[in-house]
Protein backbone atom coordinates (compact mmCIF):
# COMPACT_ATOMS: atom_id res chain seq x y z
CA UNK A 1 0.00 0.00 0.00
CA UNK A 2 0.97 3.50 -0.84
CA UNK A 3 0.90 6.48 1.53
CA UNK A 4 0.89 10.02 0.54
CA UNK A 5 0.47 13.40 2.64
CA UNK A 6 -2.56 15.72 1.75
CA UNK A 7 -4.10 18.93 3.17
CA UNK A 8 -7.21 19.07 4.45
CA UNK A 9 -8.98 23.23 3.84
CA UNK A 10 -9.74 23.65 7.57
CA UNK A 11 -8.20 25.85 10.31
CA UNK A 12 -6.37 24.61 13.77
CA UNK A 13 -8.93 26.19 15.43
CA UNK A 14 -11.68 23.65 13.86
CA UNK A 15 -9.45 20.58 14.93
CA UNK A 16 -8.88 21.88 18.87
CA UNK A 17 -12.41 22.92 19.00
CA UNK A 18 -12.77 18.96 18.08
CA UNK A 19 -10.24 17.68 20.12
CA UNK A 20 -11.31 19.97 23.28
CA UNK A 21 -14.69 17.93 22.80
CA UNK A 22 -12.61 14.82 22.96
CA UNK A 23 -10.72 15.80 25.32
CA UNK A 24 -13.34 16.53 27.99
CA UNK A 25 -15.30 13.62 26.94
CA UNK A 26 -12.87 10.77 27.48
CA UNK A 27 -12.14 12.47 31.15
CA UNK A 28 -15.97 12.43 31.58
CA UNK A 29 -16.28 8.49 31.29
CA UNK A 30 -12.33 7.60 32.84
CA UNK A 31 -10.98 6.48 29.40
CA UNK A 32 -7.31 5.63 30.02
CA UNK A 33 -5.40 5.06 26.94
CA UNK A 34 -6.69 4.90 23.06
CA UNK A 35 -4.23 4.23 19.97
CA UNK A 36 -4.76 7.87 19.22
CA UNK A 37 -4.56 10.87 20.79
CA UNK A 38 -7.80 13.36 20.84
CA UNK A 39 -6.09 15.27 18.29
CA UNK A 40 -5.36 12.48 16.24
CA UNK A 41 -9.08 11.34 16.61
CA UNK A 42 -10.38 14.68 15.81
CA UNK A 43 -8.12 15.02 12.32
CA UNK A 44 -9.44 11.28 11.63
CA UNK A 45 -13.14 12.54 12.07
CA UNK A 46 -12.66 15.93 10.09
CA UNK A 47 -10.71 13.72 7.30
CA UNK A 48 -13.80 11.52 6.98
CA UNK A 49 -16.00 14.55 7.12
CA UNK A 50 -14.54 16.95 4.99
CA UNK A 51 -12.74 14.90 2.34
CA UNK A 52 -15.04 11.66 2.73
CA UNK A 53 -12.39 9.69 3.29
CA UNK A 54 -13.74 5.64 3.70
CA UNK A 55 -13.04 3.66 6.89
CA UNK A 56 -10.11 1.93 5.51
CA UNK A 57 -8.67 4.64 3.97
CA UNK A 58 -8.87 6.24 7.43
CA UNK A 59 -7.42 2.98 8.97
CA UNK A 60 -4.96 2.32 6.96
CA UNK A 61 -3.54 6.32 7.12
CA UNK A 62 -3.92 6.16 10.66
CA UNK A 63 -2.39 2.84 11.62
CA UNK A 64 -5.67 1.66 13.35
CA UNK A 65 -8.20 -0.78 12.63
CA UNK A 66 -11.29 -0.34 10.26
CA UNK A 67 -13.43 -1.09 13.21
CA UNK A 68 -11.74 1.91 15.29
CA UNK A 69 -11.85 4.00 13.33
CA UNK A 70 -15.79 3.86 12.39
CA UNK A 71 -15.89 3.71 16.31
CA UNK A 72 -14.21 7.08 16.67
CA UNK A 73 -16.02 8.77 13.76
CA UNK A 74 -19.28 7.36 15.51
CA UNK A 75 -18.52 8.64 18.67
CA UNK A 76 -17.38 12.36 17.92
CA UNK A 77 -20.09 12.81 15.24
CA UNK A 78 -22.17 12.18 18.15
CA UNK A 79 -20.69 14.67 20.65
CA UNK A 80 -20.64 17.28 17.73
CA UNK A 81 -24.28 16.66 16.90
CA UNK A 82 -24.97 16.91 20.40
CA UNK A 83 -24.39 20.72 20.59
CA UNK A 84 -26.37 21.90 17.03
CA UNK A 85 -28.90 24.15 18.03
CA UNK A 86 -32.87 23.00 18.82
CA UNK A 87 -35.66 24.90 16.65
CA UNK A 88 -36.58 26.96 19.14
CA UNK A 89 -33.04 28.16 20.18
CA UNK A 90 -32.10 28.89 16.86
CA UNK A 91 -35.33 31.14 16.20
CA UNK A 92 -34.51 32.67 19.23
CA UNK A 93 -30.88 33.77 18.56
CA UNK A 94 -31.70 34.95 15.21
CA UNK A 95 -34.43 37.03 16.69
CA UNK A 96 -31.64 38.47 19.00
CA UNK A 97 -29.56 39.14 16.21
CA UNK A 98 -32.21 41.28 14.58
CA UNK A 99 -31.97 39.51 11.25
CA UNK A 100 -34.13 40.99 8.67
CA UNK A 101 -35.62 37.68 8.26
CA UNK A 102 -34.45 34.53 7.31
CA UNK A 103 -34.30 32.10 4.41
CA UNK A 104 -35.75 28.09 4.42
CA UNK A 105 -34.99 26.23 2.13
CA UNK A 106 -34.75 22.15 1.81
CA UNK A 107 -31.87 20.20 0.29
CA UNK A 108 -31.27 16.30 -0.93
CA UNK A 109 -28.51 14.23 0.66
CA UNK A 110 -28.20 11.36 -2.48
CA UNK A 111 -27.99 7.98 -0.66
CA UNK A 112 -26.48 4.63 -2.21
CA UNK A 113 -30.10 2.95 -2.47
CA UNK A 114 -31.27 0.54 -4.79
CA UNK A 115 -34.14 1.49 -7.32
CA UNK A 116 -36.83 -0.66 -4.65
CA UNK A 117 -36.19 1.84 -1.99
CA UNK A 118 -38.93 3.88 -3.25
CA UNK A 119 -39.85 5.91 0.24
CA UNK A 120 -35.89 7.16 -0.23
CA UNK A 121 -36.58 8.29 -3.86
CA UNK A 122 -37.35 12.39 -4.35
CA UNK A 123 -39.36 12.89 -7.77
CA UNK A 124 -38.62 16.33 -7.45
CA UNK A 125 -34.45 15.26 -7.80
CA UNK A 126 -34.74 12.11 -9.54
CA UNK A 127 -32.66 10.47 -7.23
CA UNK A 128 -32.99 8.42 -3.91
CA UNK A 129 -31.74 10.35 -0.73
CA UNK A 130 -33.25 12.16 2.73
CA UNK A 131 -34.83 15.39 3.40
CA UNK A 132 -32.76 18.10 5.12
CA UNK A 133 -34.77 21.69 5.98
CA UNK A 134 -32.26 24.44 6.40
CA UNK A 135 -32.45 27.47 7.81
CA UNK A 136 -29.89 30.25 7.01
CA UNK A 137 -29.24 33.76 7.81
CA UNK A 138 -29.63 36.89 5.26
CA UNK A 139 -25.87 36.18 4.61
CA UNK A 140 -26.01 32.69 3.94
CA UNK A 141 -24.88 31.52 7.45
CA UNK A 142 -26.50 27.98 8.71
CA UNK A 143 -29.00 28.69 11.97
CA UNK A 144 -30.40 25.48 12.07
CA UNK A 145 -30.00 21.67 10.11
CA UNK A 146 -33.12 19.69 10.47
CA UNK A 147 -33.06 16.15 11.45
CA UNK A 148 -33.29 13.42 7.94
CA UNK A 149 -36.55 13.06 6.31
CA UNK A 150 -36.69 10.51 3.22
CA UNK A 151 -36.42 12.23 -0.16
CA UNK A 152 -40.09 11.28 -0.68
CA UNK A 153 -41.44 13.59 2.11
CA UNK A 154 -42.01 16.70 -0.09
CA UNK A 155 -40.42 20.07 1.73
CA UNK A 156 -43.87 21.28 3.14
CA UNK A 157 -44.91 18.22 4.75
CA UNK A 158 -40.92 17.97 6.14
CA UNK A 159 -41.30 21.72 7.39
CA UNK A 160 -45.19 20.83 8.80
CA UNK A 161 -43.06 17.56 10.68
CA UNK A 162 -40.65 20.11 12.32
CA UNK A 163 -42.69 22.93 13.01
CA UNK A 164 -40.29 25.57 11.30
CA UNK A 165 -42.62 28.18 10.21
CA UNK A 166 -44.97 27.68 13.58
CA UNK A 167 -41.61 28.49 15.22
CA UNK A 168 -41.00 30.95 12.96
CA UNK A 169 -44.09 33.00 13.07
CA UNK A 170 -44.20 32.92 16.65
CA UNK A 171 -40.79 34.80 16.83
CA UNK A 172 -42.44 36.97 14.19
CA UNK A 173 -39.20 36.38 12.10
CA UNK A 174 -39.97 36.98 8.00
CA UNK A 175 -39.43 34.16 6.39
CA UNK A 176 -39.01 33.27 2.73
CA UNK A 177 -39.21 30.11 0.96
CA UNK A 178 -39.57 28.73 -2.62
CA UNK A 179 -42.49 27.25 -4.08
CA UNK A 180 -42.11 24.09 -2.21
CA UNK A 181 -43.76 25.96 0.31
CA UNK A 182 -47.28 26.52 -1.52
CA UNK A 183 -50.12 26.72 0.72
CA UNK A 184 -48.19 28.09 3.61
CA UNK A 185 -49.88 31.56 5.34
CA UNK A 186 -46.87 32.85 6.35
CA UNK A 187 -43.53 32.22 4.60
CA UNK A 188 -43.25 34.71 1.80
CA UNK A 189 -43.03 32.75 -1.59
CA UNK A 190 -42.56 33.51 -5.13
CA UNK A 191 -45.47 34.13 -7.43
CA UNK A 192 -46.57 31.12 -9.28
CA UNK A 193 -48.40 30.76 -13.45
CA UNK A 194 -47.65 31.75 -16.72
CA UNK A 195 -48.40 35.21 -18.33
CA UNK A 196 -47.07 36.71 -14.93
CA UNK A 197 -47.97 40.53 -14.88
CA UNK A 198 -44.77 42.41 -14.72
CA UNK A 199 -45.33 43.38 -10.80
CA UNK A 200 -45.47 39.93 -10.01
CA UNK A 201 -42.04 39.32 -12.20
CA UNK A 202 -39.98 41.79 -10.29
CA UNK A 203 -41.24 40.49 -6.73
CA UNK A 204 -40.11 37.34 -7.91
CA UNK A 205 -36.77 38.48 -9.00
CA UNK A 206 -36.36 40.43 -5.96
CA UNK A 207 -37.23 37.19 -3.51
CA UNK A 208 -34.60 35.40 -5.66
CA UNK A 209 -32.13 37.60 -4.89
CA UNK A 210 -33.10 37.57 -1.24
CA UNK A 211 -33.56 34.28 -1.00
CA UNK A 212 -29.71 33.43 -2.93
CA UNK A 213 -27.59 33.55 0.30
CA UNK A 214 -30.08 30.62 1.86
CA UNK A 215 -29.14 27.92 -1.30
CA UNK A 216 -25.24 29.27 -0.76
CA UNK A 217 -25.74 27.99 3.35
CA UNK A 218 -26.82 24.51 1.41
CA UNK A 219 -23.84 24.65 -0.51
CA UNK A 220 -21.90 24.56 2.94
CA UNK A 221 -22.64 21.49 3.87
CA UNK A 222 -21.95 19.77 0.55
CA UNK A 223 -18.38 21.12 0.96
CA UNK A 224 -17.76 18.36 3.36
CA UNK A 225 -18.00 15.81 0.80
CA UNK A 226 -19.24 13.03 3.12
CA UNK A 227 -22.77 14.44 2.38
CA UNK A 228 -22.18 14.52 -1.25
CA UNK A 229 -23.54 10.69 -1.62
CA UNK A 230 -23.77 8.84 1.42
CA UNK A 231 -22.92 5.17 1.60
CA UNK A 232 -23.91 4.48 5.45
CA UNK A 233 -27.48 4.12 6.96
CA UNK A 234 -29.47 6.89 5.28
CA UNK A 235 -30.93 8.00 8.56
CA UNK A 236 -27.34 9.11 9.60
CA UNK A 237 -28.20 11.70 7.24
CA UNK A 238 -29.35 14.38 9.57
CA UNK A 239 -26.65 13.49 12.70
CA UNK A 240 -24.13 13.91 10.24
CA UNK A 241 -24.99 17.45 9.11
CA UNK A 242 -26.16 19.04 12.55
CA UNK A 243 -22.33 17.62 13.37
CA UNK A 244 -20.86 19.71 10.31
CA UNK A 245 -23.06 22.40 11.09
CA UNK A 246 -21.21 22.62 14.31
CA UNK A 247 -17.89 22.67 12.87
CA UNK A 248 -18.45 24.35 9.72
CA UNK A 249 -19.66 27.34 12.39
CA UNK A 250 -16.60 27.11 14.30
CA UNK A 251 -14.94 27.54 10.59
CA UNK A 252 -16.42 30.62 9.87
Amino acid sequence: MLFYRAALPLSCKTLNYAAGIIRRHRKSIGSRWRKLNPGQQALLVLAHLRKGETFAELAAGFAVGTTTAWRYVEEVVALLAARAPKLRQAVRDAKKAGHAYVVLDGTLIPVDRVAADRPFYSGKHKKHGMNLQVIASPAGDILWVSGALPGSVHDKRAEWIWGVLAELEAAGLITLADKGCQGSTYAKIPYRGKNKPESQKQANKAHARLRSPGERANAQLKTWRILRKLRCCPWRAGQLAKAIHVLQTREA
